[in-house]
C-alpha cells in the first residue's frame, strides 16, 4: 500500500473516529451531574429567567434536536460559548492550548532523555546492582502521587528555599508576554531575544516540568530497557558478536537505532497523556492550560466547555497517532505501512 492510499484511509478512519468521539461526549455531559442552567442563572434567579437560559442554551429541545444542532455546529468549528467565561470555547481552548502544549514538551523531554538512557544503561548491565537501582527508580516513579509530588515541590523550592518563583502562571506579574509567534513563552522569548522573559518563563516551568517528567520517565525506563534487551538477544546481534565486533560498535550502529522504534511509540502515548492528562498539575500551579481550563468546566457543569476540550484531545490523539505511524517508516525503512 502506497503512503497516500494509507494517509487517505485513515483520516477516513480518523473522521469516523471523531463522530463516535462527538455522539460519546454529547451523552456523556447530559448524565453528569448538576445543572448549567442553575450555573449560569445563579441562585436566587426566577423560574422565568432560568427557562429564558434553558432556551438560549437549547436545552428545551428534544434531546435528538439538541444532538443534531451540536454535530452542525462542530463540523463549522464551533463548539458553543462557555457559560463560564463567556467567551467561545473554541477561541478559549486554543488561547490555553500553547500553555499546555509547551509544558507537556518539557515534561516529554525530561522524561525520554532521563528515562531512556537510564534504561538502556540498565540494560546493559541487566541482572546487576545498576540495573536493580534502576529498576527501583523506574517503580518509585510510577507510583509515587502526582499531586503530592508537585505539592513537595512546591514547599521545598518555593516556600522553604525561596528559589523557584510562585506557582502561579507562565510568568512574573511584572513580565510582559514576549512578541506571540508560536505560543510557546520561552520559545518567543528566545527567538525575540527577550531575556526577560525567558528567564521568568523558564522559573515558572521548572517545577512543573520536574513534577510531570519524573512522572513519565518510568514508561522510558521500562520500555528503553525491555527493548534493548530484546535487541541485544536476537540473532543479529549473536551474528554481529561472532563476526568480532566490539560491543561499543554494536550497541551504537545496531542496537540502539532497533530500539528506537519501541521508544517512539512510547513518546507518543506519553505526549497524549501529558496533553490530556495534567490537570492536577495545571490546577496545583495555576497553569493557564486546557487541563485547568477543563478542571474548572467540570467542576462548573460548563458542558460546552467539557465537550470542546474532549473533542480536541481526540483530534490531538487521532492526528499524534498517524504522525507516530509516520515517523516509523523513517526510524525503520523496513516497516511497511498497511
Amino acid at each position: 500500500m502506497t503512503l497516500r492510499r494509507y494517509v487517505l484511509r485513515r483520516l477516513a478512519l480518523t473522521a469516523v473516529t471523531l463522530v463516535g468521539v462527538i455522539l460519546a461526549v454529547f451523552a456523556m455531559t447530559r448524565i453528569l451531574p448538576g445543572d448549567p442552567v442553575a450555573v449560569k442563572a445563579g441562585t436566587y434567579a426566577t423560574d422565568e429567567v432560568r427557562a429564558s437560559i434553558r432556551k438560549e442554551l437549547g436545552l428545551d429541545k428534544p434531546v435528538p434536536v439538541q444532538l443534531a444542532t451540536y454535530v452542525g455546529n462542530v463540523l463549522k468549528g464551533d463548539f458553543g460559548r462557555s457559560t463560564r467565561s463567556g467567551h467561545p470555547v473554541r477561541d478559549d481552548l486554543f488561547n490555553r492550548l500553547p500553555a499546555t502544549v509547551e509544558l507537556a514538551l518539557a515534561a516529554l523531554l525530561v522524561g525520554a532523555l532521563v528515562g531512556g538512557p537510564l534504561g538502556i544503561w540498565a540494560a546493559l548491565r541487566r541482572g546487576g546492582r545498576l540495573d536493580a537501582a534502576v529498576q527501583q527508580v523506574a517503580i518509585l516513579s510510577a507510583a509515587m502521587p502526582l499531586f503530592w509530588f508537585g505539592l513537595v515541590l512546591i514547599f521545598f523550592f518555593y516556600h522553604l528555599w525561596g528559589i523557584a518563583p510562585p506557582p502561579v502562571g507562565r510568568l512574573a506579574t511584572n513580565i510582559a508576554p514576549p512578541t506571540h509567534l508560536t505560543g510557546l513563552y520561552t520559545v518567543d522569548a528566545l527567538l525575540t531575544a527577550n531575556w526577560s522573559a525567558l528567564r521568568s518563563a523558564l522559573g515558572h516551568l521548572a517545577l512543573p516540568t520536574l513534577a510531570l517528567g519524573v512522572a513519565v520517565m518510568a514508561s522510558f525506563i521500562k520500555m528503553a530497557r525491555s527493548a534493548m534487551i530484546g535487541v541485544l538477544d536476537s540473532d543479529y546481534i549473536l551474528a554481529a558478536k561472532s563476526l568480532g565486533l566490539s560491543d561499543r560498535e554494536i550497541v551504537w550502529q545496531d542496537a540502539l537505532k532497533n530500539a528506537l522504534v519501541s521508544l517512539l511509540t512510547v513518546v507518543g502515548i506519553v505526549l497524549g497523556y501529558l496533553l490530556a492528562g495534567n490537570v492536577l498539575i495545571e490546577t496545583i500551579f495555576a497553569w493557564p492550560g486546557i487541563g485547568y481550563y477543563a478542571w474548572n468546566a467540570l467542576t462548573g457543569s460548563d458542558y460546552d466547555a467539557i465537550q470542546g476540550f474532549v473533542l480536541l484531545v481526540a483530534i490531538v490523539y487521532v492526528f499524534l497517532n498517524l504522525a507516530i505511524d509516520l515517523a516509523y517508516t523513517v526510524i525503520d525503512p523496513r516497516i511497511r505501512l498497511g
